[in-house]
């Protein structure tokens, strides 16, 4: 999995009934053709991950087609689910300056 480009927004709680700040990213990679997800029009993962004083954390995540829009029934490898949190604990706080 080849991370090309991503964008992180703080999600709102004007309720306040969330516990911590919860992002919502949207990261474009890449996979080889031969790979089981493998998709022409491109793929993208929505995730939401949560800061809060216990510890931050994905919260869960989506697999998904670009231009369908269509979640795809495939979980990440526990290597590559890694890679997810540990790119999101570098990239939250950019959504601050948004």
């Amino acid at each position: 999995m080849e991370i090309t480009s991503y964008q992180v927004e703080m999600i709102k709680d004007p309720f306040e009934i969330l516990v911590g700040t919860r992002y919502e990213f949207f990261i474009d990679f890449e996979v080889d053709e031969e790979d089981d997800i493998y998709s022409v029009n491109g793929l993208y993962i929505r995730a939401i991950y949560k800061v809060q004083e216990t510890g931050n954390g994905i919260v869960s995540y989506d697999i998904m087609e670009k231009g369908t829009e269509r979640v795809l029934d495939f979980d990440l490898e526990e290597e590559e689910e890694q890679e997810l949190a540990a790119f999101c604990e570098q990239n939250w706080k950019n959504a601050e300056s948004n």
